[in-house]
């Protein structure tokens, strides 16, 4: 399955480089995939893995994290769930 990373997640006076909000299409396939991976693959080849969290509200949202930290230029990118 492919989802959508949509930004980093941000607070009111920071945000988290390390976390970022990917879109599932639905709520319940974004509870089906915590604990998985991610992979983002960008342009050069570098591989950045991740780890889905927790949902994030009931819009199909869902928190992940990456080691090490995904580049700005992902935002907007699909990364794939394994």
């Amino acid at each position: 399955m492919e989802v959508v990373i949509a930004s980093y997640r941000r607070g009111s006076n920071d945000q988290n480089p390390h976390q970022v909000i990917v879109r599932f299409p639905s709520y319940e396939e974004a509870c089906k995939a915590v604990g998985k991976r991610l992979v983002y693959e960008d342009e050069k080849g570098n591989k950045y893995i991740g780890k889905v969290l927790r949902p994030h509200g009931k819009g199909g949202a869902a928190i992940a994290v990456f080691k090490p930290n995904l580049p700005g230029q992902a935002l907007g990118k699909v990364a794939k769930l394994e």
